[in-house]
């Protein structure tokens, strides 16, 4: 019953808050997956190095710097966050945007949009995990607790928070999200502060604001110093919620707060890390020093509970976040028709954003426990990170290419100027996180790749239904004058059959006709489509075309971050003559029954697939908000 279409003109509904209220939220929501990334991406980077020396410091401070600038401030602020669809980010948005310019969906972009929307999952999946479990591992520098918190105590209590975590999500966030931006502005004035003092102390390490210490270590650091970029990588990880986040707050909100308050606190926290390892070198007189948690470390031991603490809490905002983007994801996903229906609750009256799938939040929940079970540290999680992630990057700029050369008209020369130099980057941070593919790498790529089979296999076996529902069932102008010359019962009242190709006649029609001989007064013929564009407004979400005195087509077209409510958008309708009343309309469904036929006309492997994802897919009238008690089930066989 749905599919995508070409965009049409959109725009959000409601007013906005202010804009420096949408800019304290961003700062909550969007930016705490890079905010809590000092926990442990420096301590992770140096470790690759061959040992904690001045030039290792200064190269990985630097190379943390570039990476901030390069990857988030350029290529996503300021480059990226033009490319929005209608106001709305993330990949699905740039590839329906893509679609769009091009004017179908092509295999390059279909290929390109379900990869990235697949290895976000694996990111979502880790980021709560490293997250949680960075800020629990820094009880051990607290003086008194160092030697009490053993490995034990690490994973149940990121166990227990993490899992309580998910276990409200049905709740929603509409409560405490308000808490977000106040905790995530606490947070970032916090590191700052903690690592200003050892700047002023060690004032040496401003030196590594220059790129040449950045690529100096990596031209004699050999292949050490590509493992170093791998985890300097983690520096950047987050860079996508500035984009996918850019529909709930805006452009220039998310802008200013990363450009004017997020960036020069983190580089102050990064310096400061640096300054203090300097510094340590300094004392220890030539002495080899080990690689240590540095950001707590350097925080004054009468203050490392409270910032444990903070450290915490900023952890499960940064976990909130993703895990609400997995649920806005899916729903674009769904909509989209990459993936089947799941059930979609909402956990706001206000907020239209706010939703719950509770598939995917036990899905995450397993993920999270498995990962955590398997990998035990922040350390060795970190080798999971970045491929994910790195992944996604790539294709977000492969993406932005289509857009950029179709969309925009750019010449291809000046277009290549942009995107190559974009691309390379994102290439060679791919390149030194494939170096960790074995040591952790795989898990988010066995997740991304299986979702990607999944996406592939939904998207395919419904074409190849659509297809074959319009060559089995009639025309629906031909059969028009049958239809009213056959001496058939009528039944008061209108009758709304949902089909997927409002062209044809829908199967759940011909099968009252054949078993009930049956026909209403009033016949509403209902397609739901979908846009390539975020939202649709009510003046443009009906096509209405009056076919007989008794038979009216309707196509509804939804954006793909709208609640498709139909019986809703079927009520608007009244000032335009389709008169329906909610307690004398009856809803007809065609329910399929799909079987395995004897040659499948999918690859090996997803017919099976596809038939199990069908079989669980989420009850069709739930998921257009269609009451229960107004439906009439039509059932038909299929093989596929």
């Amino acid at each position: 019953m749905i599919h995508a279409l070409p965009a049409t003109p959109s725009g959000h509904p409601g007013r906005r808050p202010p804009f420096l209220a949408l800019a304290i939220g961003s700062i909550g929501v969007v930016f705490g997956d890079i905010g809590t990334s000092p926990l442990y991406a420096f301590r992770e980077a140096l470790g690759q190095a061959n040992g904690v020396t001045p030039e290792a410091v200064l190269g990985v401070v630097s190379l943390a710097f570039w990476a901030l600038i390069l990857v988030v401030t350029v290529k996503y602020v300021l480059f990226l966050m033009r490319a929005d669809n209608n106001g709305e980010g993330g990949v699905l948005s740039l590839a329906a945007l893509a679609e769009r310019a091009v004017g179908r969906r092509t295999p390059l972009i279909f290929v390109l949009g379900v990869a990235g929307a697949a290895l976000f999952y694996g990111d979502a999946i880790i980021t709560p995990a490293i997250s949680v479990m960075s800020a629990i591992e820094g009880l051990r520098t607290v003086p008194v607790l160092g030697d009490k918190v053993t490995e034990g105590v690490v994973i149940a209590s990121s166990l227990a928070i993490l899992v309580g975590l998910f276990l409200i999500q049905s709740r929603g966030t509409a409560g405490v999200g308000r808490w977000f931006g106040p905790i995530c502005l606490l947070w970032f004035v916090a590191i700052a502060a903690i690592g200003a003092p050892h700047i002023l102390a060690e004032p040496g390490v401003l030196v590594a604001l220059s790129p040449h210490h950045a690529a100096g270590f990596l031209l004699t650091h050999g292949m050490a110093g590509f493992f170093v970029l791998g985890s300097v990588f983690l520096t950047v990880t987050g860079a996508e919620a500035l984009f996918a986040d850019m529909g709930h707050f805006g452009r220039w909100p998310i802008q200013a707060s990363w450009i004017f308050f997020v960036l020069p606190l983190l580089v102050v926290n990064y310096l400061g890390q640096g300054a203090f390892a300097l510094h340590q070198l300094a004392g220890a007189h030539g002495q080899a020093i080990q690689n240590t948690d540095w950001f707590f470390q350097m925080t004054p031991e009468a203050l490392r509970a409270p910032m444990v603490a903070l450290a915490a809490l900023a952890t499960i905002i940064a976990s909130q976040a993703v895990i609400t983007g997995a649920f806005s994801l899916t729903h674009q996903a769904i909509l989209l028709g990459y993936l089947p229906r799941l059930t979609v609750l909402r956990t706001s009256k206000t907020q239209a954003g706010e939703i719950y799938i509770p598939q995917i939040n036990l899905l995450l929940a397993i993920g999270v426990v498995f990962v955590i079970a398997v990998f035990h540290n922040s350390s060795a999680l970190a080798h999971a990170y970045g491929l994910a992630v790195t992944g996604t990057m790539v294709v977000t700029t492969l993406l932005a290419f289509i857009v950029v050369t179709r969309l925009w008209r750019w010449p291809r020369w000046k277009a290549a100027a942009l995107i190559v130099p974009l691309l390379a980057l994102d290439t060679v941070f791919l390149g030194a996180n494939a170096l960790k593919l074995l040591s952790g790498g795989y898990f988010p790529l066995a997740i991304g790749g299986a979702l990607f089979f999944l996406m592939a296999t939904w998207a395919r076996g419904s074409d190849e239904i659509r297809r074959r529902a319009g060559r089995d069932t009639p025309i629906l102008e031909e059969m028009l004058d049958l239809l009213a010359s056959r001496s058939v019962h009528r039944a008061e009242g209108t009758a709304v059959f949902l089909t997927s190709d409002a062209s044809h006649v829908p199967g759940a029609l011909l099968h009252n006709l054949k078993h009930n001989k049956v026909l209403h007064a009033s016949n509403l013929i209902v397609s739901v489509q979908i846009a390539q564009a975020p939202h649709v407004p009510e003046s443009a979400r009906a096509e209405v075309v009056k076919l007989s005195p008794d038979f009216t087509r309707i196509i509804l077209t939804f954006g793909y971050m709208d609640d498709p409510n139909v019986p809703k958008a079927l009520s608007a309708l009244r000032r335009r003559d389709v008169k329906m009343d909610i307690m004398r309309t009856s809803f007809f469904v065609g329910r399929r029954t799909l079987v395995r036929a004897a040659q499948s006309p999918l690859p090996p492997g997803m017919g099976r697939l596809y038939l199990w994802l069908a079989k669980n897919a989420a009850d069709p009238t739930d998921f257009f908000r269609i009451p229960p008690g107004r439906v009439v089930e039509m059932g038909v066989q299929m093989s596929l």
